[in-house]
């Protein structure tokens, strides 16, 4: 019989070693570009929080929009979901700080329609960012299987 079985087939892509992508050491440059997205995502976050609240209908879409941008240019640029995570964790946790507030009360995000918006907005931007279709594999080929 010619027939292939699960994995006995399966060929490495062209230029990438053998195994699995968790056996191979995290590269440096790799590590300091996800380091330097989770930064920009706590700049962003930052700034769509007050931008937001500053100039509501325009300000909220302006600073969803960036959102966005970033999640999705990060995905486009190093062509993995963890790069919409790591953004996307600097955001989160850069909106989160500043939603707590201080013991007299202040806080950059109040508690309203706005803020709500743009944090339940910017976590569905990181979810469709992560979840797209991905570009097609190494090799050329768009399928898991052998041809």
């Amino acid at each position: 019989m010619s027939g292939r079985t699960g994995g006995q087939g399966a060929r490495p892509a062209p230029g990438s070693p053998a195994g699995s992508w968790l056996a191979t050491p995290p590269r440096p440059g790799r590590i300091a570009a996800y380091a330097a997205l989770a930064v920009l995502g706590a700049a962003v976050g930052v700034a769509g929080a007050l931008l937001q609240s500053a100039w509501f209908p325009g300000g909220l879409a302006l600073a969803l929009l960036g959102t966005a941008g970033l999640f999705h240019g990060a995905a486009r640029a190093l062509r993995t979901q963890l790069a919409v995570v790591a953004p996307a964790l600097g955001w989160l946790t850069a909106v989160i700080l500043l939603s707590v507030g201080r013991p007299e009360g202040d806080g950059v995000l109040a508690a309203g329609t706005g803020s709500l918006l743009f944090l339940v907005g910017g976590m569905v931007l990181a979810v469709m960012c992560a979840t797209m279709a991905r570009p097609a594999q190494p090799g050329g080929l768009t399928t898991r299987l052998d041809p």
